[in-house]
């Protein structure tokens, strides 16, 4: 397994779980510097990514980019991929592709989250559903061509009631005619939902793609309630091979969650 940190290059949403703020640069030579093998980048959308200047940033600091998150279409644009609109939904399936396209280059994933929406009174749950398989569908047939997955990751009752359980993920990506799709199971968001988190990792299986390493509180892994060494079980159990990123909160500050996130990796991934 790889080790992973999350940057986040959007004002509107500081503060939130994403460990490094200080830039790109800044935060990706800090990121090297503790030895991390990889990002994932929270942009405001693909037209603020220099593809070339990112792909030479990383390069220099001899880091991969492990995926894109999607999430300020929703935190910054008010796009989602469930809206009653039919314009607005193409917008947003837009705005993933374009993402994908600057991912996929650098041989990156790309991250459907709070961009998946949820149902309410001008969408039932049915339709909500059928609009999120249709722009998964669509979003991991056009990221076959880099070679890369496009991940999908359910989210707890708090911030969608699309798909909370890796199992209703499960559900989800089997019912899709591309194979494409693989899961991003969060273990925050886990803590929540699942009633035993190893398990739901093992029903995931072959569908676990990426994965979200915080613990309970969103705080930096060590710094809740999680049990992880059942966790690391499930996912030696899997040949879960990917990363695990830190998708945590800034807790104490930026310095501490990234080293505690390192500390965190080497002690679990060592035993």
């Amino acid at each position: 397994m790889k080790s992973c940190i999350t940057i986040s290059l959007v004002e509107e949403a500081r503060g939130g779980p994403f460990v490094l703020w200080d830039g790109l640069e800044k935060s990706i030579r800090y990121a090297s510097q503790l030895g991390f093998d990889a990002v994932e980048i929270f942009s405001e959308g693909a037209e603020s990514l220099d593809t070339d200047l990112l792909g030479k940033l990383l390069d220099a600091e001899g880091l991969k980019l492990a995926a894109l998150g999607t999430g300020a279409g929703w935190v910054k644009h008010g796009l989602q991929l469930a809206d009653a609109d039919a314009a607005q939904r193409d917008r947003a399936k837009r705005f993933v592709r374009d993402l994908i396209d600057v991912g996929g280059a650098l041989g990156a994933a790309t991250i459907i989250g709070s961009m998946q929406g949820r149902s309410d009174d001008r969408v039932s749950s049915s339709l909500a559903r059928g609009y999120l398989c249709e722009a998964l569908q669509d979003g991991g047939e056009h990221a076959v061509k880099y070679g890369v997955p496009l991940l999908y990751e359910p989210l707890n009752r708090y911030e969608t009631n699309q798909c909370n359980t890796v199992a209703d993920g499960v559900e989800i990506i089997e019912s899709l005619s591309n194979n494409n799709v693989k899961l991003l199971c969060d273990l925050f968001h886990m803590n929540i939902e699942e009633v035993d988190i190893a398990d739901a990792l093992v029903c995931g299986g072959k569908h676990v793609g990426h994965i979200h390493f915080v613990d309970s509180n969103r705080r930096p892994a060590g710094c809740g309630h999680l049990q992880f060494g059942p966790i690391m079980a499930a996912l030696g159990q899997i040949d879960y091979a990917g990363y695990l990123c830190a998708e945590a909160l800034p807790w104490p500050d930026s310095a501490e969650a990234a080293q505690q996130t390192m500390r965190a990796i080497h002690y679990w991934t060592r035993q």
